[in-house]
This record gives C-alpha cells, structure tokens and sequence, in this order.
C-alpha cells in the first residue's frame, strides 16, 4: 500500500513509518521543505511538499496514495503557553488539516482512508468519570483546539473518504513527549507524583499507538477512536509502576503550585483528570499488547 503521513519525524510518526516500512508499504513523507531531487529518502520512503501553515499541498506527491495518516501539530507540552504559542497549536493543527482535506477531496484518484489525528483533550476534564467515544467535548482550551481540529477534516469526509479522527492519549515512550522527560528523572531517583497524584491518566504504549493507527487504515471504523489503554490509572499508580519497573525510589512529589509556576496554564492538564477508555477499538476487535501501565513503561525501555 502506498501511504502519506505528515509529522513523520515526531515521536509516533516515525515509529509509524518505521513500522510501515518494515512491512514493505511504500510511504511518502509529507515536509515543510522543498525535496531534492525525487525526493527519495535512505530508508526507502519519499517525500513530498507541504505547507501547513500557508496551506499548500504539493498534490503531485499525493497521486496514487491509498491512505493518509495526518498527525502533525505543534507539541503541546514543549513550550510555555503563551498567547503565541496557544495560537501555534490550534493553527499548526486546524490549518494544516484543512489544507489536507481539500487537497485530498481534490483529487482525482481520491485515497480510500484519512486517519487525521486529535486526543484526548477533547473531552476537557473529565475528574473520576469513565468517558468513551459517546461523551460529548469540553470547553477548555485544547477541547475547542480538538473540535476545529477534527471539524477540518470534513472536506475529505463530504468528498466520500473515510475519516478516523484517532484521540490519542498519554504516549509512553522514552524518545519523547511527556514520558520522555519524566524518565530521565526516575531513573535518578527523582521520580514522583505530580501534585495530588488521584488524576487520572489516560495512557498508551508507543507499539500500541502505532498497532492501533495501523488497524484504523485497514479497518472499516470512521468518525472518533479513542487510542488509549482499557484500563486508564491514576498519577500516583503511574510513579509507583514507574518505581518498579525502574526499580527505583519515588520520594519526591511536584505540589501542584510548583508545577503551575512552572508550567503555567498547562499545568492545568498535567494535574487534571481525563478517565478515556477505547470502547471502538475494543469493540472492533483491536488487541492491545501492553494493556496494563506496568507493561507499557517495559515496553517504552
């Protein structure tokens, strides 16, 4: 299968297309820099042009694709919310969908699945609730950045492509993210709950993520996929499996205070609540090989 994927250099889209690649799909690499020459890559991908931002999408490199997989965005995590980088976020996310879509609905060989990313943080605070694909979305911030976000992939789904907007939840992994900064930490010893410790955290492994991104383009599913393990735990149950697992003490808890001085407005999702559960994917019949948060944390190392 012939397949695009956009942020194939962030944590999930390179373990993706190493994934693809490894099974001998051909995989087209969209970037914000013009290609030399064909474009060919040393893994045997490609790559083609675009432009989120300005919403330019080289369509050339595009014919003869049978799958998109749209995961590009600015991290939400790596910097201080400024009102800036606030405006960063939502763009880099509803700009680049909706330039996608069109160039997609524009096509005259369209391919068969967009499978265009969004998370967890749709739903807002969701505190001790278990919340599934049927709730409705919050009103905070990243929820109204996830809304749009899904809402401009509509142009691919109006020209008869089958949608999947996967919401993806807490990526374990040590090459990046927020589990790629808190690894380094416990394994000095300098591990421990952020402020209360009772949010619950919605987590998955990388290999899970990548399987389950992998099973939305194959499958039949359309519309919000919950990409989350079945059984979501709690901040202070993560430090523990982290301890174990690292074989290494915990004794230092970040007050929440802290972590506002220094995290400022996100904070608010590092101490809030988000109880997701896959009821889609379970129901379609996915597997998870790490379901428990021990196993992802062994799989992530």
């Amino acid at each position: 299968m012939r397949i695009a994927v956009t942020g194939s250099s962030g944590l999930i889209g390179s373990a993706l297309v190493r994934s693809l690649l490894a099974d001998g799909h051909q995989v087209v690499r969209l970037v914000r820099h013009r290609p030399e020459g064909a474009g060919a890559r040393a893994d045997g991908s490609t790559e083609s042009y675009w432009d989120p931002r300005r919403q330019q999408v080289d369509t050339a490199g595009l014919i003869g694709v049978e799958a998109v997989v749209h995961l590009a965005g600015a991290g939400v995590g790596d910097h201080r919310w400024t009102d800036a980088y606030k405006r960063e976020i939502r763009e880099s996310r509803v700009l680049g969908t909706a330039a996608l879509a069109e160039a997609l609905a524009g096509l005259d060989s369209k391919p068969s699945v967009l499978v265009s990313g969004s998370a967890i943080g749709f739903y807002g605070q969701t505190g001790d609730r278990v919340i599934d694909e049927t709730a409705v979305p919050g009103d905070d911030f990243l929820s109204r950045v996830c809304q749009e976000w899904e809402d401009a992939a509509q142009p691919a789904a109006d020209a008869g492509i089958r949608v999947v907007h996967p919401r993806t939840g807490l990526v374990v992994a040590s090459g990046g993210g927020a589990w790629g900064r808190m690894f380094p930490l416990f394994r000095l010893g300098l591990g421990g709950r952020l402020g209360s410790g009772r949010q619950y955290w919605s987590f998955v492994s990388l290999r899970d993520e990548v399987a389950a991104l992998r099973f939305l383009v194959d499958g039949e599913l359309s519309g919000p996929v919950n990409l989350t393990a079945p059984e979501p735990v709690t901040n202070r149950e993560v430090t523990a499996a982290m301890g174990r697992v690292l074989r290494r003490p915990t004794p230092f808890p970040v007050p929440e205070a802290a972590l506002r001085a220094v995290l400022g407005e996100f904070a608010v999702e590092v101490v809030g609540s988000h109880r997701v559960v896959p009821s889609r994917l379970l129901e379609a019949g996915f597997r998870f090989t790490d379901p428990t948060i021990d196993q992802a944390v062994a799989a992530a190392l």
